[in-house]
């Protein structure tokens, strides 16, 4: 049984402006000042998992060349172009059929490009045992679930059932939303509720068979393009067809629905980076609590703060508490690390 990695990057980044913008979002972006992208790095990830040949890239079209560029080991036809944004199930739906026309029995990861991994070694170690609980569980759905580490009412949750042993596979018995401050806190107390990583692992054939199931407009959409897929009338079919399918995510469309949805407990310095505020928790601070990506910043009397910008920019910064400086594109942002939640508004 080969296994397949797909990456969704179709995403825009809006709550990372101006470092993340509609033209080159966060996935694009050395965000950490490591000399990689978050495109590159979650690729990077899964050598010696997953061969560049099966390795699939979903994203925007406008962002094709932007994949190309930085992922060159990946083959062209690997990178799929959705004409317009339909959330994940649409996504996950059109690499499945495409990746089951040439090989039926793949095991698939999915995950984002966008997420942040601190411990490698041990991120490769949950995924070989995801591929291989899935590889032998018939029809066995999994999702990888997160260690709490505080009370985060930006990620969802997941409450799982007992397990043989500690940090073993366990049935989810359900998905949490989003919650509030004092139900995040709840949940962190209890040792069987993890955040839900948007990880996903599972056949190709069980996917498929869900999607049938569970959202067959979808699957009827996809059944209409299969005939085209590997032939030069591929993208205009997908242009034409693809913006049928209903918005809808992957987790309300199929895994909040399906039977034999099970989760991997894991701890390996996980972040999904949607906020400069996970940012600044991930980059870890100086002794005054600063996180800082840029060569030429100089910090006088300034604490709490995240400042990112271009490496050949001399920032000097005095009197700060709890900020963020960013500048990309000839746009400065100078914003309250506690009112981050304005971004969007700020950048219109």
């Amino acid at each position: 049984m080969s296994n397949h990695l797909v990456i969704m990057a179709g995403g825009i980044g809006s709550r990372f402006w101006p470092m993340s913008t509609p033209e080159c979002p966060k996935q694009f972006i050395d965000v950490l000042g490591c000399g990689r992208t978050l495109l590159q790095l979650t690729a990077d990830r899964f050598r010696g998992i997953c061969p560049a040949e099966h390795v699939w890239v979903v994203t925007s079209a406008r962002y094709a060349s932007i994949v190309r560029e930085q992922l060159p080991e990946v083959p062209e036809e690997n990178i799929l172009c959705e004409p317009c944004m339909r959330n994940t199930a649409p996504c996950v739906a059109y690499v499945s059929w495409k990746i089951r026309k040439r090989d039926a029995g793949a095991n698939i990861v999915v995950a984002a490009s966008d997420h942040v991994v601190m411990d490698v070694e041990e991120f490769r170690r949950v995924i070989r045992g995801a591929l291989d609980f899935t590889a032998s569980c018939e029809g066995a759905i999994l999702t990888l679930g997160m260690q709490p580490t505080r009370p985060e009412t930006g990620y969802g949750y997941i409450e799982a059932g007992a397990a043989g042993g500690d940090g073993a596979i366990r049935p989810v018995l359900s998905f949490r939303e989003k919650p509030d401050l004092p139900t995040a806190q709840e949940y962190v107390k209890q040792p069987n509720f993890y955040w839900n990583s948007g990880i996903f692992i599972w056949k190709v054939g069980t996917i498929t068979e869900a999607l049938r199931r569970y959202q067959p407009e979808i699957a009827a959409i996809m059944d209409r393009l299969e005939p085209a897929f590997y032939t030069a009338a591929e993208q205009a079919e997908v242009d034409r067809l693809f913006p049928e399918c209903p918005a809808i995510s992957v987790d309300y469309a199929v895994l909040e629905k399906a039977d034999r949805i099970y989760v991997f407990p894991a701890s390996f310095g996980w972040s999904d980076l949607g906020t400069w505020g996970s940012l600044y928790e991930k980059l870890g601070g100086n002794g005054e609590n600063n996180a800082v990506i840029g060569r030429e910043v100089k910090l006088i009397e300034t604490k709490n703060c995240i400042v990112h910008v271009p490496e050949e920019r001399r920032v000097v910064i005095q009197g700060l508490d709890g900020y963020i400086v960013a500048e990309k594109n000839d746009t400065l942002l100078i914003c309250r690390l506690s009112e981050e939640q304005r971004i969007k508004e700020f950048s219109k």
